[in-house]
Parts: structure tokens; C-alpha cells; sequence
């Protein structure tokens, strides 16, 4: 049997403290002034001491009440956004998985045929984000080739799917005047051209930059003659082959490979296993 006082009397505890004012609580809470009251001498009977102390015609948590009311804070919020994930997906289930839009748009959708026929009963949820956005909070798993700005704790519970490889890419019809190139770059990934950059050492100067949010609208400027974008080798493979690009640099292996980081504190699925499965193999299938 757990040690632990009510319910109803730590959520207006917790109500109150926050607040400062037992009015504004039981305001929030759709209580009376005389139902709070009562729930927090209950609670401070529990205790043993009391958690306020009277300063004018209000209360002030003590030190007893500042350190449970740290600890009842950190309970409700994780309680609430776990409620809130076991709603979601009650009423939808399904493996969320979240990625780039562009890596969706150009790679994942058009090769989920493929996963379906391997898992008919699976159903999945995609969540399309830039890469400033991407942090996958309620997604089962992310998918991410750059974890650099993640916990460590994250990059260590990462899967690895597969290499990636860089390379910049252009119209061929671009020729710009000596000195004058233009660098197409990603608003959030910048730390890519540096990559790039000291891999191949070979100097590539450019005049001046264009920034988009998207992989994919970097990839387009490219199409439309506006410069030389750095883009993952499956992401323009069309383009290359229908010759809308090329990459005269060719592309080179980053150390950062692409990875599946499943979601903190709970375990991947069935379908989800499946998934990390399925990618590992499809990725691998078109590395080169």
C-alpha cells in the first residue's frame, strides 16, 4: 500500500501553491474557497506540518511546501502529457513516426508501399517538420540524420539506420560569372557545408548565400539555376538520373549516419521494430 495522500488533496495543493491564492484555485479548479481549504488541512495532517504560512491576509508556501510543491509540479506535468499521449493514441492509434518534410516527401512516401506489403496491419502516423522544429516529443520514433543538438543521453538511445553522403549539387546550365557562385543554404543545418567542406578540402568560394527552411526548396533553387546546394545523395537521385542536376563533386560520407531515435521511457513496438527494420534495409538498399 503507497504512503500517499490523496489525490484531490495534492492537485489543489498543487493548484494553490501555483496560483498563490486559494480563491484563484478553487476558481480554476471549480471548487469552493471551502473545499480547498479543507483538502489542504487534510494534506498537511497527512504531512505532519504545515506546508503555508500566514502572511497578511494570504498564504506562502514554507520551506516543507516549496520542496512539495517541486515535487507535485514535476508529477503533474509528466502525469498530464502522459495522459495526453495515451489519449492520442486511444483515439489514434498508430506508430507516429516524425521526420523532415523533405526526407517524407522525396524518400519515405513513395517507398511506404513497400513497408505496407511487409506489414499489411501496420499503420503509421508521419509528422513533417524543418529541421529547427524536429525534436519528436510525441513522436514513437524520429528520424534524423543530425543529432547533434539532442542530449547525449539521446544520441546514445539513437539507432543507426545507415551512412549518409553529402554533396554539392547544381544546375547543368550553371555557370556563373568568376567569383560570383552562389551557395544555396539550409536555415538549420548549416553545420552541413562545414562538414562538407572538410571532407572534400578541395576550396569551393562562393560570393554570396541564399537560405530556405526545407531541404526540398533548397534542392528546387538548385533546379531552377539559383546556385549550388548541399543535399544527402538519395534525396536528388531523380534529379541526377534525369539529369535536372549534377553533382560535380561527387558526394562524401558524413560521420553522422542516418538514425531512428525511438521515443524516452517507453519501448518500441512491434510496429515499430518493424519500421526500424524496414528502414535499415530499404536505406542500406539505396546508399549507393
Amino acid at each position: 500500500m503507497r504512503n500517499l495522500p490523496s489525490l484531490s488533496a495534492l492537485r489543489a495543493f498543487e493548484a494553490v501553491a501555483r496560483n498563490c491564492s486559494v480563491t484563484r484555485a478553487a476558481a480554476e479548479l471549480h471548487r469552493t474557497h471551502g473545499a480547498l481549504s479543507r483538502q489542504l488541512r487534510l494534506l498537511q495532517e497527512h504531512v505532519g506540518a504545515p506546508l503555508f504560512d500566514k502572511v497578511g491576509t494570504g498564504l506562502q508556501l514554507n520551506d516543507a511546501g516549496h520542496a512539495l510543491y517541486d515535487l507535485a509540479r514535476r508529477a503533474f506535468d509528466e502525469l498530464e502529457s502522459g495522459y495526453a499521449r495515451v489519449l492520442r493514441q486511444a483515439r489514434d492509434p498508430g506508430l507516429h513516426v516524425a521526420c523532415s518534410a523533405t526526407f517524407a516527401m522525396r524518400w519515405l512516401v513513395p517507398k511506404l508501399e513497400r513497408f505496407y506489403r511487409a506489414c499489411p496491419e501496420a499503420r503509421l502516423r508521419l509528422s513533417m517538420t524543418s529541421a529547427r522544429q524536429m525534436r519528436g516529443e510525441d513522436a514513437d520514433i524520429l528520424i534524423a540524420w543530425d543529432l547533434s543538438a539532442y542530449p547525449a543521453a539521446d544520441r546514445q538511445r539513437a539507432i543507426r539506420l545507415s551512412g549518409t553522403a553529402f554533396g554539392p549539387v547544381q544546375a547543368p546550365g550553371y555557370k556563373p560569372a568568376r567569383g560570383q557562385r552562389v551557395r544555396i543554404a539550409h536555415d538549420y543545418t548549416g553545420r552541413a557545408w562545414e562538414q562538407w567542406q572538410a571532407r572534400d578540402r578541395r576550396p569551393m568560394s562562393f560570393a554570396r548565400e541564399l537560405a530556405f527552411p526545407h531541404t526540398h526548396l533548397c534542392i528546387e533553387a538548385a533546379v531552377a539555376g539559383l546556385g549550388v546546394a548541399l543535399v544527402e545523395r538519395r534525396l536528388v537521385r531523380r534529379e541526377l538520373e534525369e539529369g535536372a542536376l549534377v553533382a560535380p563533386r561527387g558526394f562524401v560520407a558524413f560521420d553522422e549516419g542516418m538514425m531512428a531515435l525511438p521515443a524516452a521511457g517507453r519501448p518500441l513496438s512491434r510496429e515499430g521494430l518493424a519500421l526500424v527494420d524496414w528502414l535499415r534495409a530499404a536505406l542500406e538498399a539505396t546508399e549507393e
